[in-house]
C-alpha cells in the first residue's frame, strides 16, 4: 500500500493477544449492576490506578459527540453517580439531550464495559454529602472554577483559589448550586472480555420493563 507516512510509530504492528479470562451468559451475574461491581472490585484488588475512571459521551445541540473522563463515585441499584459543574459543556449537552453513554477500560485485565442510559441530576443531599467528603482544597477548586469557559491564563484560577482559601479560613464551604451530582440510569450494558485471535466475549444486557435480557454478541 502506498501512503504518506506522517508518524514514526508503526501502529499497524501494535498488537496484543488477549487470553487471560473468559465470560459467558451462564457465568455472569443476572444483575448487570452486580456484575459491574464485581469487575470494579477485581480492578481495585489488582491495584489498577483510577479503576473507577469512565469515559462519558454526550451530544451537543449540533449533534456533535464529545467525550471526557469522569470518575464514578457511587454505584447503587438505581445507577451510577458522578459529579461535575452544572455549567460545564457536558452539563449543557445533558440539558438538551439527557441520553449518554460511559465506557470503562481496564487494559491489564483485558476488559471493558459500555453503558448507555438516561442521566439526571442527583438528589441535593447526595451532592451536599459528596462535596463535603472531598478534600477542602478540591472544594475550593469546585467553587472558583468556571468550568469549560475560556480564561486569560492560569493565574486567574490561582488568584481566585488563593483568595477563597485566605477568606474561608477554617470555615466550612457551602456547596455552590452550580456544582453537584449526576445519576446515570442504565438501559443497556455490554461486558467485553478480550479473547485469543480477536474472538472476544461480548455479553449484553438490555432493560425490558423491570427485567434484564442477556444476550451474546459477535466480536
Amino acid at each position: 500500500m502506498n501512503y504518506k507516512k506522517i508518524v514514526e510509530m508503526d501502529l499497524i504492528e501494535n498488537r496484543k493477544e488477549y487470553k487471560s479470562k473468559s465470560i459467558d451468559i451462564e457465568t455472569v451475574n443476572k444483575n448487570p449492576i452486580t456484575q459491574l461491581n464485581q469487575w470494579l472490585n477485581e480492578a481495585s484488588h489488582e491495584k489498577r490506578h483510577e479503576y473507577n475512571a469512565m469515559t462519558l459521551a454526550t451530544v451537543n445541540s449540533e449533534g456533535q459527540p464529545s467525550t471526557r473522563v469522569v470518575l464514578l463515585k457511587y454505584i447503587e441499584e438505581d445507577g451510577l453517580y458522578f459529579f461535575s459543574n452544572y455549567k460545564s459543556q457536558k452539563a449543557k449537552d445533558l440539558m438538551l439531550n439527557p441520553k449518554a453513554a460511559v465506557n470503562f477500560f481496564w487494559p491489564e485485565l483485558e476488559r471493558q464495559v459500555r453503558i448507555e442510559g438516561q442521566i439526571r441530576k442527583s438528589d441535593t443531599n447526595i451532592s451536599d454529602y459528596y462535596f463535603h467528603e472531598r478534600p477542602f482544597e478540591s472544594q475550593i477548586s469546585a467553587v472558583i472554577s468556571p468550568q469549560s469557559n475560556e480564561i486569560a491564563d492560569r493565574s486567574v484560577l490561582e488568584n481566585e483559589w488563593n483568595k477563597l482559601l485566605l477568606n474561608s479560613g477554617e470555615n466550612e464551604l457551602k456547596r455552590p448550586e452550580y456544582w453537584g451530582g449526576y445519576l446515570l440510569i442504565p438501559k443497556r450494558f455490554e461486558f467485553w472480555q478480550g479473547r485469543p485471535h480477536r474472538l472476544h466475549d461480548r455479553i449484553v444486557y438490555k432493560k425490558q420493563n423491570d427485567s434484564w435480557i442477556i444476550k451474546r454478541l459477535a466480536p
